[in-house]
């Protein structure tokens, strides 16, 4: 498996996510304060919600079912109740486009 793509780069606004599907996989684009892209796994490891529905702030995301936050770069939980870390996956840009590999995975899981 390689980079694919996933969707395009204006899609994803700063502070915001974007839930995409790859290779059969929930995955969560996001955008944070900064600029910079990220790619975890979507669903929170404390319950099956999707991390894309949740807030953005800095380099974090919220979980809005139960408000577990996790950092975007590790993927490890900052707050509880979630104590899991979700999936971290190299993300980059290509022209307009952004790309996944889901067969790497930067953050534990």
């Amino acid at each position: 498996m390689s980079f694919q793509p996933v969707c395009r780069a204006d899609e994803v606004e700063p502070d915001s996510a974007k839930l995409v599907i790859l290779d059969g996989r929930k995955i969560a684009v996001v955008r944070d304060s900064d600029g910079t892209v990220h790619a975890i796994d979507d669903t929170c490891t404390h319950e099956e919600v999707s991390l894309s529905e949740g807030d953005v702030d800095d380099c974090t995301i919220e979980c809005w079912l139960h408000g577990s936050t996790f950092d975007l770069k590790s993927g490890q939980p900052l707050t509880p109740p979630a104590t899991e870390p979700v999936a971290v996956f190299p993300v980059r840009q290509d022209g307009d486009d952004l790309l996944v590999d889901v067969s790497v995975q930067i953050g534990a899981n």
